[in-house]
């Protein structure tokens, strides 16, 4: 065990139980409140069979659990999607937009305006917490314009953190603000085994008086998709899913997806391929540190009052509509995400089919820690009624997703013909972003409806809608012959939903039997409408 991690420990042994605005956990009796893992992946699809090498993880949480099949994120990037985890709030509310210091990523203005607000910092100051953090916080974490790796968030008595973007070998980590440089020696360096050393540290010599919060953030199954030498031969048959939007033209789509060159070029599927064999096998590490930290957990008597969450920021893409890879677009196979709960209370082997989002976990977390989510901002709902089971609770029926597109200013000089405008371009000239691949769509769940409405930020205003129930695959833009009237409805639920806080995010669906619509109020206060007539100021 580290210095560091031995010193604090034995800081946090002094320290007595405390609780400063959050209640006694229903149903313990007065003893010390549950304890919380969050397991975070980086770029884990679940619609393309980002969860089967990942075995043990099945086995010690969903089926000892609850899976949600229909868990989404509100942005399919890294940063905008982490953000709303940490926040509870939609990216229109925390104001991360993309990757970048300049899209508001881990910059200035985000330590000042929403770090002092996360779960993680009420966890600590506020419900007596002992907080620990391990891996990729956000890409931008470290840059030195926004305070360098001596910045530790608030919230965190133990933090472990990875400079910028994820990686296996050769980074430095954040000691609690001290940097450490690891190289790429195996059994010293490989990040998801350290992550996985560092939490059974914390869990050894942690203080049994205050109930803890940890945060394990993976750089898997992102690239590089570097594996560790014993998974380096796993999965040599595999290939990345021939499934029904794979390798086919994206027709009435945006015109970013028509852009894709159908068929794919055999060098292209070649890529895909390998990546997508390399992308399990960094999983396999993973499913190791799962393993790892459920023995330990019940080896030191923790298990039974420990919930454990395991989730990712974003699903990814590996030649649907003939894109190569990424993640971005807003797809099933990008915005869905695999979510994983056990602990107290959760029956085993148990689905959820509710729709769901990383805009719950913290409301969910803090819940469980029994704080007044009242006195929050957060636009998510807590899941804690779902994971106990409870008799007619009243669930939302849609969630709202938004993505704000990125281009270069200039043309790439490999594709010269495309323009400016475009980023993520391929060697055959396939473009994965754009400036105006920036959009926002209503995913709606309910009994009678399986339905995305989605409108594109640009000249256009295009509009895409699908379907799943006869469309899974999202095959078929049904915007030109959907009925006039869900359309209308759909347009305005989305601007709604692009101007929710708190408790108006949470408002009835279109197919709700509460829900209210006044088409007086579509065009007079449309979100596009609004942007347009700012543009021209």
């Amino acid at each position: 065990m580290s210095p560091a991690v031995r010193g604090l420990a034995l800081a946090a042994l002094l320290v007595l139980s405390r609780d400063w605005g959050c209640a006694q956990a229903a149903g313990t009796g007065g003893a010390r409140k549950p304890s919380v893992v969050l397991i975070l992946t980086d770029d884990q699809d679940v619609c393309l069979g980002g969860m089967t090498p990942l075995k043990k993880t099945s086995a010690l949480i969903a089926e000892m659990g609850i899976s949600f099949s229909n868990a989404y994120v509100p942005s399919a990037l890294c940063c905008p999607s982490r953000a709303s985890i940490l926040t509870g709030k939609y990216p229109h509310n925390h104001h991360v937009v993309n990757n970048t210091l300049e899209g508001n990523c881990s910059s200035k203005s985000w330590q000042k305006i929403q770090e002092p607000y996360t779960f993680p910092a009420l966890l600590k100051s506020m419900c007596g917490y002992q907080t620990f953090f391990a891996g990729k916080y956000l890409n931008e974490y470290g840059a030195e314009d926004a305070g360098g790796i001596s910045h530790v968030p608030p919230g965190w008595s133990f933090w472990y953190a990875l400079e910028k973007n994820s990686k296996y070998y050769n980074y430095t980590l954040s000691v609690n603000g001290k940097a450490r440089r690891h190289g790429e020696n195996y059994s010293a360096d490989y990040l998801t085994d350290v992550l996985a050393n560092m939490s059974l540290d914390f869990l050894e010599y942690k203080s049994n008086f205050e109930p803890f919060f940890m945060m394990i953030s993976t750089p898997a199954p992102h690239s590089p998709w570097i594996p560790a030498p014993q998974y380096k031969k796993s999965f040599q048959n595999v290939s990345a899913p021939r499934n029904g939007n794979f390798n086919i033209h994206g027709k009435d789509k945006h015109w970013l997806i028509r852009q894709a060159k159908t068929p794919m070029t055999n060098s292209s599927i070649q890529f895909l391929d390998d990546a997508f064999r390399k992308r399990w096998q960094t999983l396999l590490s993973v499913d190791d540190l799962i393993e790892k930290l459920v023995k330990k957990l019940e080896l030191l008597e923790e298990l039974d009052n420990t919930y454990i969450f395991y989730t990712s920021d974003n699903g990814f893409h590996t030649g649907q509509f003939s894109l190569p890879i990424d993640k971005r677009q807003l797809y099933e196979f990008d915005i869905k995400v695999p979510l994983l709960v056990r602990g107290p209370g959760i029956k085993p082997n148990q689905t959820n089919k509710m729709l769901v989002a990383n805009i719950d976990l913290g409301p969910t977390i803090l819940d469980i820690a029994g704080f007044d989510l009242n006195k929050t901002q957060m636009d998510g709902m807590s899941l804690l009624p779902l994971l106990r089971g409870d008799k007619n609770v009243t669930w939302r029926s849609d969630v709202l997703i938004e993505y704000q597109g990125e281009g270069h200013n200039s043309s790439d000089p490999t594709c010269p013909a495309l323009g400016p405008g475009v980023t993520h371009c391929f060697p055959d000239c396939v473009c994965e972003d754009s400036y105006n691949n920036t959009y926002a769509c209503v995913r709606t769940l309910s009994t009678s409806w399986d339905l995305q409405y989605c409108e594109f930020d640009d000249r256009e205003v295009f509009v895409e809608v699908y379907n799943l129930t006869a469309d899974p695959h999202q095959l078929t833009n049904i915007a030109k012959t959907i009925d006039q009237e869900i359309l209308e409805k759909m347009n305005y639920r989305l601007m709604m939903l692009q101007s929710c806080s708190g408790a108006t995010c949470r408002t009835p669906g279109v197919f709700d039997p509460g829900y209210r619509f006044d088409p007086r109020l579509m065009f007079s206060h449309g979100i596009w409408a609004h942007r347009l007539s700012t543009r021209s100021l």
